[in-house]
């Protein structure tokens, strides 16, 4: 299986370890070009290759989407029609400048995402949790301390394909419903990043050395039980988030 990634930055990258980590192939690629992932190639090994978003997204079995929301657009949708596309992608008005059909609540992200990739079968993914909890967290198929993460989408034969790729990357995968649904795993929403967090960075570290503590401390384990109350507790308000230091 190949895993196709438009986007290789906290989310991407991690994603992309943690396929390699389980024998996928990764096909990588980003809006500067193929050059520019040389070191993220070298670090991968075999299992990865550079490529431009066309090209990975005919080459994945399934497409993980993780750029900026606002930039969305520029994803290929001819490229990516016929294919599963995993959406990771949240709404920051701070960085991704003001949609009125997300600030009316009359699409959710997912929604407006499916919508420019018309041809395509999106599913929310990967988006409530940070890079540094998604790359500690991850445990074997029947862990005792396995986590879950929320999935929504349209199509279940697509949704069925990201709950087996979320089963071999290390994560439970809990349905909440459809693109219309996917809010409920929004920013500002109680199953947001902070369930998985480790807690705060313990007094007197530097700057770096918090950070750091983050990378490798591993965070909470939040079972599929948990994420279903979390998410059924959500209560919808004004879409979109505070733009994070790390995501």
């Amino acid at each position: 299986m190949a895993l196709g990634l438009i986007g290789t930055g906290m989310i991407g990258g991690t994603l992309a370890r943690l396929a390699v980590a389980a024998g996928l192939d990764v096909v990588l690629s980003n809006s500067r070009g193929p050059a520019t992932l040389a070191d993220l190639v070298s670090e991968l090994g075999d299992r990865a290759r550079a490529a431009t978003p066309a090209e990975a997204a005919q080459a994945g079995d399934l497409v993980v989407a993780t750029i900026p929301l606002g930039v969305h657009t520029q994803l290929p949708a001819d490229a990516l029609s016929g294919r599963t596309v995993i959406d990771t992608m949240n709404y920051y008005p701070q960085r991704d400048g003001q949609i009125p059909e997300l600030d009316s609540n009359e699409l959710t992200s997912s929604q407006l995402v499916q919508r420019h990739l018309a041809g395509s079968r999106v599913v929310k993914a990967f988006n409530n949790i940070s890079f540094f909890s998604l790359g500690t967290l991850a445990r074997p198929t029947g862990a005792a301390d396995r986590s879950a993460l929320p999935i929504a989408g349209d199509d279940p034969t697509a949704k069925a394909q990201v709950a087996e790729l979320l089963n071999t990357l290390g994560y439970d995968a809990v349905d909440i419903g459809s693109l219309a649904d996917s809010w409920r795993s929004e920013p500002e929403t109680p199953v947001y990043v902070q369930p998985y967090m480790p807690g705060q960075p313990p007094e007197g570290l530097s700057q770096e050395e918090a950070f750091r503590w983050l990378l490798e401390t591993p965070g909470n384990t939040v079972p599929a039980s948990r994420i279903k109350e979390l998410t059924e507790s959500a209560v919808r308000g004004r879409a979109g988030g505070r733009f994070p230091a790390a995501e």
